[in-house]
């Protein structure tokens, strides 16, 4: 099928107005999109999406009224970008209509029950359902990837990811300042880092120990008399069953950084990092490795080490995640238009969650937390 894709956006904050961009920017060479409706009962960000289409699509306060008017013609997929508290209610009735394709924003939910509610209602449909984990897609990253899964640093052992960043931005009715709008910080901004550690190393996690608070941010705010509670800073260690580790350091009162988003791969025979925004990727290997006699090379030399700034030139814009949303928005189109499976999954998009939801489990009371424990038996 090679067909224009006709697109509804429901919820249409800076998220939502993201996925109309990246959509515009997709040619005629990506086979064709457009957005044919837009539903958000917030009427200044509705008066945003509409300024950002060059179409003109038709126009809803209720989601419900969206869904159903794609259901009978108006759109072949939905993007959803509502609250993250809200796409439970959302993703019911969007999965209902059983032939349109879903990508729904991260996290996927913000409590373990939803979550294994929607993979069951999901099962069996023809429709695509995709979970938006883009970090992925970021280009030094993809390109991570691609070298340690063929073996550029010999066996994974240890994962690092470092966020150090500006707070929260403001939202709509401040809805993200409480945990039990967001899922907590480390559910609402670090699903995508959990889902990445996996992805590295090829592995479910199966332990999961935290620390962290809110010691910084928001802690002088107050919206009808209620105080924010979502952290901004932690340290995660997520243990593997193969031994292999990874750990992450988050902080969000540090924008004073240079590179603030900053992966480390190390195996046994080589190191790789990536760093964004300079888009540089890092790599060395460690020589003659297998020889005791030969160890003693002094670290910090930067000897051996290659380093390369990495770009794909086929982004057409890059918006605020160094292109990955666009390159996601290819591959879910392609996967539309060649009837193939998504290439992120309900389950994995909700194993990323239990993986910040054990980990706020954690820190609530000071142990380890085992992910059986959060969790359906058999994942």
């Amino acid at each position: 099928m090679n067909k224009l894709l006709r697109y509804g956006i429901i919820g249409c904050g800076s998220m939502g107005r993201e996925h109309i961009e990246n959509l515009i920017a997709m040619g005629p060479a990506d086979g064709g999109t457009v957005v044919t409706a837009i539903a958000d009962p917030h009427a200044p960000s509705r008066e945003a999406a509409l300024a950002c289409c060059r179409s003109k699509p038709e126009v809803f306060e209720d989601y419900r009224d969206l869904i159903k008017a794609a259901a009978g013609g108006l759109c072949d997929a939905v993007v959803i970008a509502t609250p993250n508290h809200t796409h439970v209610e959302v993703m019911r009735d969007a999965l209902a209509a059983s032939h349109l394709h879903i990508l729904v924003e991260k996290p996927l939910v913000t409590r373990m029950q939803d979550g294994t509610e929607l993979v069951a209602r999901a099962s069996g449909r023809p429709g695509i359902v995709w979970v938006a984990q883009e970090y992925r897609y970021m280009p030094p990253v993809a390109e991570m990837l691609r070298m340690a899964h063929e073996g550029a640093v010999g066996r994974i052992q240890q994962v690092a990811i470092r966020e150090h960043r500006e707070p929260f931005y403001p939202k709509v009715g401040d809805w993200n300042r409480f945990t039990a709008n967001t899922g907590g910080t480390l559910v609402e901004k670090c699903c995508h880092y959990f889902n990445l550690m996996d992805l590295i190393l090829k592995e479910r996690p199966w332990r999961v120990f935290a620390s962290g608070e809110q010691r910084v941010n928001h802690l002088n705010e107050s919206y009808g008399g209620r105080r924010p509670d979502i952290l901004d800073s932690a340290y995660v260690i997520v243990e593997y069953p193969s031994g292999a580790r990874a750990m992450l350091d988050l902080c969000m009162y540090a924008e004073n950084s240079v590179d603030n988003e900053h992966i480390t791969v190390v195996g046994d025979e080589g190191k790789l990092e990536s760093l964004l925004p300079s888009l540089t990727l890092r790599h060395g290997r460690r020589e003659d490795w297998g020889r005791r006699e030969a160890w003693g090379q002094p670290s910090g030399t930067g000897k051996g080490v290659s380093v390369r700034r990495v770009w794909d030139t086929n982004i057409k814009y890059a918006g605020h995640h160094f292109g990955a949303s666009f390159i996601e928005h290819q591959r879910f189109a392609a996967a539309i238009r060649d009837g193939k499976p998504a290439e992120i999954t309900l389950e994995e998009g909700l194993r990323a969650v239990a993986t910040g939801i054990a980990a706020h489990l954690s820190i609530d009371e000071g142990r380890v937390v085992t992910m059986n424990e959060v969790l359906p038996t058999g994942w």
